[in-house]
């Protein structure tokens, strides 16, 4: 994928790609900052922000925003995860300025007035009442937190109830002074770009200033764990998994191509064992969780609490199948065609490509065009994927799950 890097003098970064097939431009403010960042009382700060810059400026209201944004027929929003927050807009080409002067000033100069924090405290609270009443988040958190322990990748995103009810404007101010600065922004832009796409960024975003930010990146000790949250449900959701490989990994094309095998689609090993074979579950895939210093791969199922023991026993006899016999040629083929085809798609669009080059340099990450991917994947041997395989999915194993039962009750499945 061509394009073109700009580095201002701040420290700011414009990276952009020019689509000139389209009507459309999207627009990506990517932040170097996650929930990964936050100390003691901050819990939640990052997804806290997320909500409050749209709010607005001195300037500009939140009803300024949604406004100027409908009446051009935009779409915009944002999301926050443990390690960047984005705030993004896809807009028509030729209200382009309009959404870079939005997006410029909900970065650079949030008002956070104290009754529209407030506000926003009990619509995140919801949020996260949200998260508890859906059992598949909760097993995915009891997975990471029983993964990552102590580790800075383990509190939620959202932060707790108590941290949020209790987060000051003053950590909030204090936490987006430290963490959100030019030297930590990507702006992204991807579509049919104006000529003077540097000079306009440059007139919006010139004046900001701040110093360079850190991350602390610790290496996790994983141990066999498992943690529940006990609840009578008609299902039981179980998310099981393992160490695996940090995103810079050379291996990870390889981990790739193993995990579509295993649970990665309708054709994945995992799919037609437990659910088209035996009927056990309607939902079990597979995931990977990549992360600067650490890294997880992941199963989810969700069965029927009775035939919990029989469905963990799939899951275990099918990782050990691929580690000890590794793909056919037809399944590595298979994979491959998927992978490719999914990488294409996928990129058709200028969100999604605003999405790709923005992440990417963003975690430092090489840019590749496709076909260069594409490559890089044609060229993963047998033996290649064999060994992604026992790296990532050899233990120790952890066990996150909600269900009518204890964690000594499926403590045998991660011996």
């Amino acid at each position: 994928m061509e394009y073109e890097l700009t580095t201002f003098p701040s420290g700011l970064r414009l990276i952009a790609h020019h689509m000139p097939s389209t009507r459309s431009v999207a627009i990506g403010c990517w932040v170097d900052t996650g929930s990964r960042d936050e100390t003691g009382p901050e819990a939640g700060a990052s997804h806290f922000l997320e909500h409050l810059l749209f709010k607005g400026s001195e300037t500009w209201s939140a009803r300024d925003i949604s406004e100027a944004f409908d009446s051009v027929g935009a779409r915009h929003n944002a999301f926050t995860s443990k390690e960047y927050t984005c705030f993004w807009t896809r807009l028509r080409d030729e209200d382009f300025p309009l959404g870079l002067e939005i997006l410029s000033e909900m970065l650079q100069r949030p008002a956070f007035r104290q009754a529209e924090i407030d506000s926003e405290r009990h619509v995140v609270l919801e949020e996260i009442n949200m998260n508890e009443d859906d059992p598949t988040d909760v097993a995915h958190e009891q997975f990471v937190e029983a993964l990552w322990s102590s580790h800075p990748l383990s509190p939620p995103i959202l932060g707790t109830k108590e941290s949020i009810t209790d987060m000051s404007r003053d950590t909030i101010a204090a936490y987006w002074s430290r963490r959100y600065t030019p030297h930590s922004t990507v702006i992204s832009i991807a579509g049919n770009l104006p000529d003077d796409i540097v000079e306009q960024v440059s007139a919006r975003f010139g004046e900001w200033s701040g110093a360079q930010i850190d991350h602390v990146l610790t290496k996790p000790l994983i141990s066999s764990r498992v943690r529940v949250r006990t609840k009578d449900t008609e299902q039981a959701h179980l998310v099981f998994g393992s160490e695996s490989f940090q995103r810079d990994d050379e291996r990870r094309y390889a981990l790739m191509i193993a995990d579509h095998v295993l649970g990665g689609g309708m054709s994945s090993r995992l799919f037609h064992e437990i659910r088209e074979t035996r009927g056990l579950a309607y939902s079990v895939h597979s995931f990977r969780m990549p992360f600067a210093d650490a890294g997880a791969s992941g199963i989810y199922v969700g069965t029927t609490p009775n035939q919990t023991a029989e469905v963990l026993g799939l899951v275990r006899s099918e990782i050990t199948r691929l580690i000890n016999d590794g793909l056919t040629d037809e399944e590595l083929t298979r994979a491959k065609g998927y992978i490719k085809g999914a990488l294409a798609l996928g990129l058709e669009d200028a969100l999604s490509r605003m999405n790709r080059i923005g992440q990417t340099e963003l975690t430092g990450m090489e840019h590749l065009t496709v076909d260069e991917t594409v490559e890089v994947i044609s060229k993963v041997t047998h033996d290649e994927v064999l060994e992604a395989v026992k790296a990532a999915y050899s233990g120790p194993y952890v066990l996150g799950a909600v269900g009518p039962f204890s964690a000594e009750d499926l403590e045998e499945f991660v011996q």
